[in-house]
C-alpha cells in the first residue's frame, strides 16, 4: 500500500513541544510552561548556547520574556501562521502524552501531559491546524513506557530500552500491547491527527506493526505512519512493517558529512542508496531533529549552510525542518544528563519575539519551500548525476515514467483542491503535466562547496550521458572523463534549454542554451528549470 496521495505536496515543521513550550522536562514542576524562566533566556543570547546564525554577530540583548508560565499547546496557535507563510503545511509534534520527564517516558497515552495544558487545548490546536489547511502528526512512543506506568507490569518485556533505566520496554509478543497501541493510535486520529511518527520503530519487531496497522488503515484511510529508522535495509523494514516510510538518516549524516569533508562522492553515493529505496517508499528527509546537533552547529562553515538547505529542498523525499532551523539557530547534542537541552529550546510567545538575526535564513528556507511547492513532483523524482568532484556537485532531479510505482513519474492527477489539507496554492503550471513516457519534469541543481569560482561546462561526454567537464572520474585536479558506473543516463540535461530559477549561479550564455556553462561563486548554488528538448 503507497503513502496517501497528500503526502506528496507536505512539507513539516518538527516542534519539540515540552521545550518549545517552556516545560520543566525534569518533570518536578508540572505546571506549563515551569521551565521556561530558564530555558526562555536562551532566546536572548544571555546563555552559553548559540541560537545565532553568525558567532561572530553580537548577541541580541533585548529584554524579551520568554513562554509565559501557563503556555500550553493552545500557544502553538500563533506559530500556525508562522509556519504557513514559511510555506509549509504540516506540523509534526514531538511527545504530547503524559510522561514522568522528556516526553518519551510515557505514563497515560490517552491524558495530554498537564505540562500542556489539557484535552480542551489539543481541541484548540486542532482546530487551529483544520483553519489553516494543515496537517498534525503525533509521535507515538510505543516501544517502551515510563516506570510509573500503571500495570506495567502485564504489558512490559524484562528489558530497559538502550540501557536506559527509567524506560522499560514493551512486550511486543503480548496480544494486549498490539491492543492498546491499535486503541491509542485510533483515539488520537479520531481526535484530529493526521499522522504518526512511530518513536524507535527499529526496536519493535515489523511483525508487530503488520498486526496493528491494517486495522488503523481500515479506519483511518488517509492515515500517513512513519517510522524513526537510524540503521539498515530502510526500504525492506518498511515493506516488512507496512509503514509508509521512515526516517532517513544515511541522507541527514551523508549532507553535513559531505559538506564538512568537500567531499561530495560520499553524498552521491548516498543518493544512489536513496535514489533504489524509491521504488519501495518516500523516505521522511531532514536537517536536524530533537535528537541530533543542529545543522547551524554541525557544520565547519556558516557559508555552508544554504547548500545544506539547498539539498534538503531539491532532492526526493518528504521534508521535515526542525523548529528554529529554519532561523539558524545553533545548539550541541551532549551525552549527558540535560544534555538535549540545547536542540530543544523554548521559543518566544510570538515570532515577532525573535531575534532579528536569524531572519535571513528564514527567507532563504522560505524562497527554497516555495521552490519545492512549484514542483511537487521532486517528492518522488530520481536524481542523476551530471557533474562531480570534491567541490562541486551537479545533478538533475526528473521525473521518470514508472507504471509501476504510483507517483512516478510526479502522479501529478488527483491534487488536493482549495481548503484541503495538503493544498498549496502554487501549482504546476500548464505544459508541466507529464503522461506516461514524457520525461519533461526536470530541474538542475549545481552546488560549489569551494572557496574559489568555478565555471562546470555542461558537456555530453561519451555515450553515458550528459557529464560536466572536469573530473567526473574522482581527482580534484579537474580531469575530463565520463563515469565508470553509476554515471548520468540521457535523461539528464542534453538538448535541454535552461532557465535559473533561484541562487547565485550564472549560466554562459544567458540564454540557457543547450552545452551551457554554470558559472558559480565561492559557496554559490543554483537551480535552472530545463525545458524540453
Amino acid at each position: 500500500m503507497g503513502e496517501p496521495s497528500w503526502v506528496q505536496h507536505s512539507l513539516w515543521w518538527h516542534v519539540y513541544p515540552l521545550g518549545f513550550l517552556g516545560a520543566d522536562t525534569t518533570g518536578v514542576d508540572r505546571r506549563p510552561g515551569g521551565g521556561a524562566a530558564g530555558v526562555g533566556a536562551r532566546l536572548r543570547g544571555d546563555s552559553g548556547q548559540e541560537d545565532l546564525p553568525r558567532d561572530d554577530v553580537p548577541r541580541d540583548e533585548s529584554p524579551r520574556d520568554a513562554m509565559p508560565r501557563d503556555h500550553t499547546l493552545r500557544d502553538l496557535i500563533p506559530w500556525l501562521d508562522y509556519l504557513t507563510e514559511l510555506g509549509l503545511n504540516g506540523l509534526a509534534l514531538g511527545p504530547i502524552f503524559a510522561g514522568e520527564t522528556h516526553g518519551y517516558d510515557t505514563v497515560d497515552y490517552f491524558r495530554i501531559d498537564e505540562r500542556l495544558g489539557t484535552d480542551d487545548d489539543f481541541d484548540a490546536l486542532v482546530a487551529g491546524c483544520r483553519e489553516r489547511g494543515v496537517r498534525l502528526m503525533l509521535d507515538g512512543v510505543f516501544n517502551h513506557v515510563g516506570r510509573s506506568y500503571p500495570d506495567r507490569e502485564e504489558l512490559q518485556s524484562d528489558s530497559v530500552f538502550e540501557g536506559h533505566e527509567s524506560l522499560v520496554e514493551l512486550d511486543h509478543g503480548r496480544p494486549e500491547v498490539a491492543q492498546l497501541v491499535t486503541r491509542v493510535m485510533d483515539h488520537w486520529l479520531s481526535r484530529g491527527a493526521d499522522a504518526w511518527r512511530l518513536d524507535a520503530a527499529y526496536a519493535v519487531p515489523p511483525a508487530f506493526w503488520r498486526s496493528v496497522l491494517p486495522a488503523i488503515r481500515e479506519r483511518h484511510p488517509q492515515v500517513y505512519v512513519v517510522g524513526e529508522i537510524l540503521h539498515g535495509d530502510y526500504a525492506e523494514l518498511v515493506r516488512a512493517s507496512g509503514m509508509d516510510a521512515c526516517t532517513q538518516y544515511e541522507l541527514w549524516k551523508a549532507t553535513w558529512s559531505a559538506l564538512n569533508d568537500r567531499n561530495f562522492f560520499e553524498l552521491e553515493w548516498g543518493l544512489r542508496r536513496n535514489d533504489e529505496m524509491l521504488a519501495t517508499m518516500v523516505p521522511w528527509t531532514f536537517l536536524g531533529n530533537h535528537d541530533v546537533t543542529r545543522i547551524a552547529s554541525q557544520l565547519v562553515d556558516e557559508r555552508l549552510l544554504p547548500l545544506a538547505l539547498v539539498l534538503l529542498l531539491t532532492l526526493p523525499g518528504t521534508p521535515a525542518v526542525y523548529y528554529g532551523d529554519e532561523q539558524g539557530f545553533r545548539g550541541v547534542k551532549e551525552e549527558r544528563a540535560g544534555g538535549d537541552d540545547e536542540i530543544r529550546p523554548a521559543f518566544p510567545a510570538t515570532p515577532a519575539d525573535l531575534s532579528p538575526l536569524g531572519w535571513p535564513v528564514y527567507r532563504l528556507m522560505q524562497e527554497l519551500i516555495g521552490l519545492r511547492r512549484r514542483h511537487s513532483w521532486v517528492h518522488r523524482a530520481r536524481v542523476e548525476t551530471v557533474h562531480l568532484t570534491n567541490e562541486q556537485f551537479v545533478y538533475v532531479v526528473a521525473a521518470h515514467e514508472d507504471p509501476g510505482v504510483p507517483g512516478v513519474p510526479g502522479d501529478l492527477g488527483g491534487q488536493d483542491g482549495p481548503g484541503d489539507h495538503g493544498d498549496l496554492g502554487e501549482q504546476d503550471g500548464p505544459g508541466n503535466q507529464n503522461g506516461p513516457g514524457d520525461v519533461e519534469r526536470r530541474l538542475l541543481v549545481a552546488l560549489n562547496a569551494g572557496e574559489e569560482p568555478v565555471d562546470v561546462p555542461l558537456t555530453r561526454v561519451g555515450a553515458g550521458g550528459p557529464a560536466g567537464a572536469g573530473n567526473v572520474g574522482g581527482d580534484r585536479d579537474g580531469e575530463v572523463g565520463p563515469r565508470e558506473e553509476g554515471g548520468s543516463s540521457d535523461q539528464g540535461v542534453a538538448g535541454g534549454r535552461l532557465r535559473r530559477i533561484a541562487g547565485s549561479a550564472e549560466l554562459i550564455p544567458a540564454d540557457g542554451a543547450p552545452n551551457a556553462v554554470v558559472r558559480m561563486p565561492g559557496y554559490g548554488w543554483g537551480v535552472f528549470e530545463v525545458g524540453g528538448r
